[in-house]
Formats: C-alpha cells, sequence, structure tokens
C-alpha cells in the first residue's frame, strides 16, 4: 500500500468508525520479516492467561478467513464476522461515490473488519501484525499503539520494500510512533542503524531485546512450545512487548525496561525476572503451520510455511533434528518426501538448494490449490496467476530441484545424482498429492483416490512409499500451501 492509499484508508476509516474510536483500542503493533506471527501468538498468550480479552490480527489464514481475527484465542464467530463484515461493506459502498467510486482492496477492507470487531467486542488489547511492510500498511492508521515491535528482518517483497536490508528496514521503522516504547531484535548493524535514525527522527524510544537465555526464572531455562531456535528472539521480543503494555496497566510489579543514557548505540532491555502467567504463556503457545507435528498413524507431517532463504534455513535445521527423533523408535525404513511450492516471484533453486542436504527420497510439486473442488474458492490461492501459470511454476521448481540435486550431488556418484533427480513428481493440486505420497496410508485422505490420475511413471516411483514403515513428509515453501494441507488433513489444531 503506498502512501496515497494509506491517506485513501484514513478516509474509509471515517465511513466505518471514527479515528477516535480507534484511538481508544489498547494496540500492540508488530512488524519484522520474519517471526511477526510467532512473537504476536505469544505475546496474545501471555496477555490472555493474565485474564485479559484480547483480540489478535494476523495474515495471512491458513485455512478459514476467519482465522485472522481471534477473540481470547479462538477464531472469530460466524455471525459476528458476517454482521461486521456487511455492515462495513455496505458503509464503503454506500459512500464509494465520494471516492471516484473506489473501494479499499481485500487487505485494507479487511482490516477495517477487524477494527470494527474489535471494538464492538470491547478487547483490552489489540494484538496487530502488518501486513507487509510498515510505513505505507494499511495497518500504520493506528495512531496511538501502546507498544511496537520489530522481529528479525531480512530480504522479502522487494518489489514493494526495496532489495535491501536497508530499505526494508526504514519501511519496517514506519510504525513507530512519538514517545511509544519500541523493541526490536538483534538485527544487522545495518539494518538496526535505520531503526535507530528512524526512531531518534520520530522520537520513539527503541530498545534491543536481551536473549531469551537472560530472563532469570526459578524453573531454569524458558521452555517454549514452537520448535526451533528462531523462536527464542520471537519469545524474547514478546515478554518486551506484554511486559511494557503490562507496565502501562500497571500489573507487572517490574522496572520499567533501560532509559537511555547517551545519544550513542541503542540501548539494551532488561532481562527481567518473568511472571508464571508469561512463563506459562510461552509454554502454552499455538501457532499452527509453523514447525507443527501432525501424526496420522505411520505418517509423519512436518508442517512449517517457511518462504525466504532464512526461514527455510531454520526449518532445514527443525526438520532435520525432528524428523531424527520420530525415527528413533522406529523398526524399519522410513521414507522422507518433500512437498513444496513457492509463490510471489522468490528464487525457488536457492531455497530449494538448502533443502537437499535432508536427502529426501522423493520430491512432489503441486500449486497451493487445496482440491479439484476449490479451484473458484479465491482466498485460497492466488487468482492472479491461472492454472497453467501454477503448473509451470511447478514444473520450473522440479527443474531446479534435479539441478540442485545434480549440482550438490550428495550421494557421491553421478549415476546415483541422476537416479535421485528422477524421483520428482508434479500434481495438479495438494489433494492428489498427499494422496499418492501416503498411498491410501492416511485414513484423512482415502476418498480423494479418485483424484489421482496412476501412470507407470507414478507407480513405479511409489515403491519406497509401500515399503516404508513410515513417512516423514515435510510441507513447506508456502503458507498456502500448507493452509491446503491441513484443510485436506481434516486437522483442527488451527481453531
Amino acid at each position: 500500500m503506498g502512501f496515497l492509499e494509506l491517506i485513501c484508508l484514513g478516509l474509509f476509516v471515517v465511513f466505518v468508525v471514527k479515528v477516535e474510536e480507534l484511538d481508544r483500542l489498547n494496540v500492540i503493533h508488530v512488524t519484522g520479516t520474519k517471526g511477526k506471527g510467532s512473537t504476536c501468538a505469544y505475546t496474545e498468550q501471555i496477555l490472555r492467561n493474565y485474564g485479559f480479552r484480547t483480540g489478535f490480527y494476523s495474515s495471512p489464514h491458513l485455512v478459514d478467513i476467519r482465522e485472522r481475527i481471534r477473540i481470547n484465542g479462538q477464531l472469530i464467530d460466524k455471525d459476528v464476522f458476517d454482521k461486521n463484515f456487511r455492515l462495513v461493506y455496505r458503509r464503503l459502498h454506500e459512500t464509494k461515490e465520494a471516492h471516484d467510486g473506489a473501494m479499499p482492496r481485500y487487505f485494507a477492507f479487511f482490516t477495517l473488519v477487524v477494527f470494527r470487531v474489535f471494538l464492538e467486542e470491547k478487547v483490552d488489547v489489540a494484538v496487530v501484525e502488518v501486513g507487509i511492510g510498515g510505513q505505507y500498511d494499511c495497518t500504520n492508521i493506528i495512531r496511538r499503539p501502546w507498544v511496537c515491535g520489530i522481529t528479525s528482518l531480512g530480504i522479502d517483497h522487494i518489489k514493494i520494500l526495496g532489495d535491501t536490508i536497508e530499505k526494508i528496514a526504514w519501511h519496517k521503522g514506519g510504525i513507530f510512533k512519538m514517545g511509544v516504547p519500541a523493541f526490536t531484535v538483534k538485527q544487522p548493524d545495518t539494518a538496526l542503524a535505520v531503526l535507530k535514525e528512524r526512531a531518534e527522527e520520530i522520537n520513539c524510544p527503541l530498545w534491543v531485546c536481551p536473549d531469551l537465555e537472560d530472563y532469570q526464572t526459578d524453573c531454569g531455562p524458558l521452555r517454549l512450545s514452537l520448535a526451533g531456535e528462531h523462536q527464542c528472539s520471537n519469545a524474547s521480543l514478546a515478554l518486551q512487548l506484554s511486559h511494557a503494555w503490562l507496565q502501562r496497566r500497571s500489573l507487572a510489579g517490574q522496572n520499567v525496561p533501560n532509559t537511555p543514557l547517551k545519544n550513542t548505540g541503542t540501548p539494551q532491555a532488561n532481562p527481567f525476572r518473568p511472571s508464571p502467567s508469561m512463563v506459562k504463556g510461552l509454554e502454552e503457545t499455538v501457532w499452527p503451520g509453523r514447525t507443527q507435528v501432525l501424526k496420522h498413524g505411520d505418517i509423519t507431517y512436518f508442517l512449517d510455511g517457511a518462504h525466504t532463504v532464512r526461514s527455510i534455513q531454520a526449518c532445514v535445521h527443525w526438520f532435520t533434528e525432528s524428523s531424527a527423533q520420530h525415527e528413533e523408535n522406529t523398526s524399519g525404513p522410513v521414507t522422507r518426501v518433500l512437498l513444496f511450492n513457492l509463490s510471489g516471484g522468490r528464487d525457488s533453486a536457492a531455497m530449494l538448494k538448502l533443502l537437499v542436504p535432508c536427502r529426501f527420497n522423493l520430491a512432489v510439486f503441486c500449486p497451493n490449490i487445496p482440491d479439484a473442488s476449490t479451484f473458484c474458492q479465491a482466498d485460497l490461492w492466488n487468482v492472479n496467476n491461472t492454472v497453467e501459470d501454477m503448473m509451470a511454476f511447478c514444473l520450473e521448481h522440479e527443474k531446479n530441484w534435479r539441478l540442485c540435486n545434480n549440482l550438490q550431488d550428495i550421494r557421491g556418484t553421478h549415476q546415483q545424482s541422476e537416479d535421485k533427480k528422477a524421483d520428482t513428481l508434479v500434481f495438479p493440486c495438494i489433494r492428489s498429492a498427499l494422496w499418492w505420497i501416503t498411498q491410501g496410508k492416511d485414513s484423512a485422505l482415502t476418498d480423494s483416490a479418485d483424484t489421482v490420475l496412476v501412470t507407470p511413471s507414478t507407480e513405479a516411483k511409489a515403491a519406497p512409499l509401500c515399503d516404508a514403515a513410515q513417512i516423514h513428509i515435510l510441507v513447506t515453501g508456502s503458507l498456502r500451501l500448507v493452509g491446503g494441507a491441513l484443510k485436506n488433513l481434516h486437522s483442527e489444531s488451527y481453531k
């Protein structure tokens, strides 16, 4: 969203909800390249443990659009969603002539619905995740957040935010507000310098979060419910955000974070002693689709919506360890399968190269289309691309996977590498891909056999799957791919 679009959204807000009403929302505003959702989920769980009525706005959704709006950790009630959706649409439609017949775009419109719901539900705190960037993101219509946070920064959405870490940091720092405390995890020096400069321009106090191990507890190291080393910085940021918010509510009972003594450097926030509610919150947080494991009998699904180079690196580390743990008590062969797709014009070769060391027996590619019946369900896949386009992308991913295997030659000989790179398939939807991978061993997918065209090629490549004592499936590269998998697996874990 550009500057003019943000101004237009402000005008639309006037017709849906008064700006002064928005100021009443006690908002925690979070941006970053990766870890935004996890940080928000930790923060919401902590404050809910204190007994506050929480609102949580996140994106994208995995299965149901109502996942984006949670009240006290639960998907918004269908009737409440329907009422507010219709109300916002009607008011905007009635006044669109005042804006040359324009209506807000998808995310901007939904943001208005979210704010309307949070006000109607009278939440004590609204944890709001930025969509893209920060400076021109439509969530930045919030004028008076209580505290802001910035997660780990990296290169992503370069067509919108720029192609350098400094340009991206500038956009992310756009959520800073005068006098509003802000926290960031440790960043590359150049990115941190930009954040510091932006904070000084706006007169926003900025602190860097300490390492998670620096927090003192009576029960040893803090335990996190979400797997992966990268979650440590997310958890530390969540502690600082919830602590700062509680300070304003005068309930935390701990000291105010450090204040800068000099104008040089960015001060580190205090690694305070977390309260029992905070400790419990970190242990109980649920955030589906991110380092999530689902076990269906002899089939184990490893779900992670990683879609940047850095997040794929973290995914590989997590999957390698987690898969090995699940193999420990297995008698018989374990077949590892990669189910992958990538969207948004990202470099699949760079990411697939990182996945090669996981030593998959098979690599399967498919578009982010859950099944043949949802080709018209627009919010589950990118309708800007035709089905033919999406299949072409998958074929390109398959080609890149074969090239990566050939270049790295992880099996030692050219002939073996040739054999491995042939173990790939492309399917037209997620459901057909999952059914073939599981070979009918997962009862959640037994009714989808008619969606798979069995050919000599697919039959020949199924031998490792048929002979396996267990099948480990890593689903990654896209949150929409993960969401489609959850939809087909009838998982209730996202609710």
